[in-house]
This record gives structure tokens, C-alpha cells and sequence, in this order.
């Protein structure tokens, strides 16, 4: 079989580029050098805003780890943070923004975070839901009646946010510049039938997921999902966050690079060991969900939109919303927006115990994957374990416990909260590494665990 990453694969097998786009959403192939490792010896800093130490007493194995992803699997520049019970105890930052110029990463350098946006844009959602201003069970045509058209006049909201509307892909074809302008994607949505009868199915709304919730949150409250997150989330915890990138903000961002390349044969030896699952199962999977053409395969494309991976680069793709895909932010921002959901921080709690309950009941495992052929058996819980916005803990993604709720991104960026330990976590890499079985945040979720003891 050839190389996935440098040659046509075998009829019926999927190139590494197709499945990237299709799983991992838009961004995945956003366009730096290829390295194959960051500076192993790269200086680790760490501290706050308000003179924190960078690592409290106790969770030293935490940065022991943080250092020694860059000897091994690598990074070029990375920061992590931890917050527990509202306070920080980890915040640590290393290596360089940019390789090429060697450009230090320091505290406030952000990185685009791909899907790990989705999390922070179904923050939003439920915020408006525990204001009463939403109702996860009302039809989506209640706050958005255009969208009524073509039979999804009964889609409830919390199909949308749980990637069973039907609607993972625009059947185009859009430019780049029209998913920028947003409402050509919100019109295109408006005619589009779904793909299968909402509510019986799932398959990851790769990018279409942050235009369905956004509009949402844009006829509730008359802002965009970007502004809404600005000025109801990141303003009061004081995050260094955006869902449409300020022009100031510019110099702060972090060059992108790609790992090194790896086969369809390390792909799938990495979903067997991630999931759990065995060789024919997994091997079914991947050439029926992710093949080329496949639903999945198109979902990062946006109708034609986001094929070139150049646009990724772009001045134009960090200023516009795509509140599934484009946020860009530190590894504080991150974790103290997730401790903020279960704890107080500083005086700010973004959502109740109740809220939480209900936004992270697992709703992918009522329904079979689209695509499947039939009898393959492919448990929620070992591939796509998702809430009403959030992947819930699992073996492909145990976080810290098994109440935990985040969302990862394309690359390896994560952040997630642990509510039973009142733990918020963020990790950000401008290594994008696009491996299942990349363990350079599952390894710092394991110290946490550790340092929780």
C-alpha cells in the first residue's frame, strides 16, 4: 500500500488527507514547513498575570512532562495550563512561536486551536439555555425560521449541537471568501435538505456545526457567535481568546507546522490502540466513513470554501468567525474558560451544576454512525462520544475522570473541565500532529490525574 501522505493509496483505502479533513474539521491542513521535531533543549517558562508561580507545589510532574514532549514525540512551541478549584496551579509555556525566525513563544503568544473552538462556541449555547433563552428542545425554526426549508421545520436544537441534523456538509459551491462573509454559508444551509432523517444518525459537522449553533446565538441575541464570546465569556475572565481575530492581536500569533508524515498503516495501528477496537473493525471504519468522496471526507470542505489549505495561513481566515474551527487563544484562556464552568474563578462561574448535568449527557450512543455499512458494530464510546457540544470522556480520550467534558482539536490542542475534581485544562501547540495515537496531551491529562491523586 502506498504512503498515505506522499502517494495515491490502493482503490478503496482513504490518503491521509482525506481523513484529515473529514474527522479533524477545518484547519487540519493548515499549511506551515513540515519539521520532524521541535528543539528538544527549548527553555520552559512559566508564571501569570498577577505574578503566580508557573508551577504550584505538588504538581511538578505535570511540567516534568511538559518538558519532555519536547524530546519526545517533539514540539516546536507549546503551552499548557491547569486550574483547579478555581485557582492555577500549572501554567507553563516553551519552545518557538515561529521555527523558521526563531521567535520565542512567550506568555502572550495564542495559536489557532481549530475544533477546540467548538467547545468554547457551545459555551456559549448553553449560556443562553441557562438564561432561559433557548430551549434545547424547541425546533431550530422557532429562533431561526428560514431554516424551516427542506422538511427540517422539527429539528431541535439539540441536534445541532450534538452533530445529528444531517447537515455535515454545503453542497456548495462557495468561495473562500463567501464563508468568510457568513450569511452565503446561512442561506446555503437555509435550502439544504439533510443528508438523513435528523435524530437518527450522527457524523461529525465539521465546520457547518459552528455556522448552525452561531446563528443560533446571532438571532437570540443580535451578535455574532464571536462577539457574543467576546463580550460574555472572554471579557469577564479576562481571556486572551478570539473567535475573530482582532488586527492588533496579529503579532502575537504563532507560525503553524506540520509533524512528520505517517502511513494509512500507523493511522490505523493508532485508532486500534486509541480506541480499543480490533484490526477489521477499525480497517471498515476508516474506508467507509472516511473515503474519499465519503460524507466525512467532504465535511472539512465547506462546499468547496476551505479545499486549498493556503487560506489557513491567512490574515482573512483569522479575522472571520468560523466558530467551529478558526478561535485563537493561549493555554490559560483556555483552562480558566473551562474551570469557569465548574468552579468559580475570580468571582466569575459561567454555568451552574444543573447546566452542566444536562449539557454533557452523552447523546451519540442513541444513534448509529452515518455511513456505516450494515452490522459493524462501532461503539459511541470508542469513536465519536459526544454531548450536547462536548466529547465526554472515553478510552480514545479519558481526560481526567470520567465525568470530564471538552473538546480536542485538529493538531492536538485540547481543553476540557473535570467537574467531580473541579479541574480546568488547556493545552495549545503550534506542532500540528495529526496521529491518533499523539500522546503529548494524554500525557499531561495523566500527570494531572497523578497530581490530583
Amino acid at each position: 500500500m502506498a504512503d498515505a501522505t506522499s502517494g495515491a493509496p490502493e482503490p478503496g483505502h482513504v490518503e491521509r488527507r482525506t481523513v484529515l479533513k473529514g474527522v479533524l474539521g477545518a484547519g487540519a491542513l493548515a499549511g506551515a514547513q513540515a519539521v520532524l521535531a521541535g528543539p528538544a533543549d527549548a527553555a520552559v517558562s512559566g508564571g501569570g498575570d498577577d505574578g503566580e508561580r508557573g508551577v504550584e507545589h505538588g504538581w511538578g510532574k505535570v511540567a516534568d512532562v511538559f518538558r519532555a514532549n519536547f524530546r519526545n514525540p517533539g514540539e516546536v512551541g507549546a503551552a499548557c495550563s491547569v486550574y483547579v478549584g478555581g485557582r492555577p496551579v500549572v501554567n507553563l509555556w516553551g519552545g518557538l512561536a515561529d521555527r523558521e525566525a526563531k521567535r520565542p513563544w512567550r506568555r502572550n503568544t495564542i495559536v489557532q486551536v481549530a475544533s477546540t473552538t467548538k467547545g468554547a462556541t457551545a459555551i456559549c449555547a448553553h449560556l443562553l439555555v441557562q438564561r432561559g433563552q433557548l430551549d434545547l428542545d424547541a425546533p431550530v425554526a422557532r429562533y431561526w425560521p428560514e431554516f424551516a426549508a427542506a422538511g427540517k421545520e422539527r429539528i431541535p436544537v439539540r441536534w445541532l449541537l450534538s452533530h445529528q441534523a444531517g447537515l455535515p456538509i454545503v453542497d456548495g459551491p462557495l468561495t473562500f471568501e463567501q464563508a468568510c462573509a457568513w450569511h452565503p454559508v446561512i442561506r446555503a444551509l437555509e435550502a439544504q435538505k439533510p443528508l438523513w432523517r435528523p435524530g437518527t444518525e450522527h457524523v461529525y459537522h465539521s465546520v457547518t456545526y459552528g455556522f448552525l449553533v452561531g446563528e443560533i446565538v446571532r438571532r437570540i441575541t443580535g451578535r455574532s457567535l464571536g462577539t457574543f464570546f467576546a463580550e460574555e465569556v472572554a471579557a469577564p475572565l479576562g481571556l486572551r481568546a478570539w473567535i475573530g481575530l482582532p488586527e492588533k492581536e496579529e503579532k502575537r500569533v504563532a507560525r503553524l507546522h506540520d509533524a512528520a508524515p505517517f502511513s494509512l498503516e500507523e493511522l490505523l495501528a493508532g485508532l486500534i490502540a486509541t480506541t480499543g477496537l480490533d484490526a477489521d473493525t477499525v480497517t471498515a471504519w476508516v474506508n467507509a466513513v472516511w473515503a474519499p468522496g465519503s460524507v466525512q471526507a467532504r465535511a472539512g470542505e465547506l462546499g468547496g470554501a476551505l479545499t486549498d489549505p493556503k487560506v489557513f495561513a491567512t490574515r482573512a481566515w483569522r479575522a472571520a468567525e468560523f466558530p467551529a474551527a478558526n478561535m485563537l487563544a493561549d493555554a490559560r484562556s483556555v483552562a480558566r474558560m473551562y474551570a469557569a464552568t465548574v468552579s468559580d474563578v475570580d468571582g466569575v462561574r459561567l454555568l451552574d451544576p444543573s447546566t452542566v448535568a444536562r449539557m454533557t449527557a452523552v447523546q451519540t450512543d442513541r444513534t448509529p454512525m452515518h455511513g456505516l455499512p450494515p452490522g459493524l458494530n462501532l461503539p459511541a464510546d470508542r469513536s465519536f462520544y459526544m454531548s450536547l457540544g462536548f466529547w465526554r470522556a472515553c478510552p480514545p480520550l479519558p481526560m481526567t475522570g470520567p465525568g470530564s467534558f471538552g473538546h480536542p482539536g485538529s493538531g492536538g490542542s485540547i481543553g476540557f473541565a473535570d467537574p467531580d475534581a473541579g479541574v480546568g485544562f488547556g493545552y495549545v501547540t503550534n506542532l500540528w500532529n495529526y496521529r491518533p495515537d499523539d500522546p503529548r496531551a494524554s500525557n499531561l491529562a495523566k500527570a494531572v490525574r497523578s497530581c490530583l491523586g
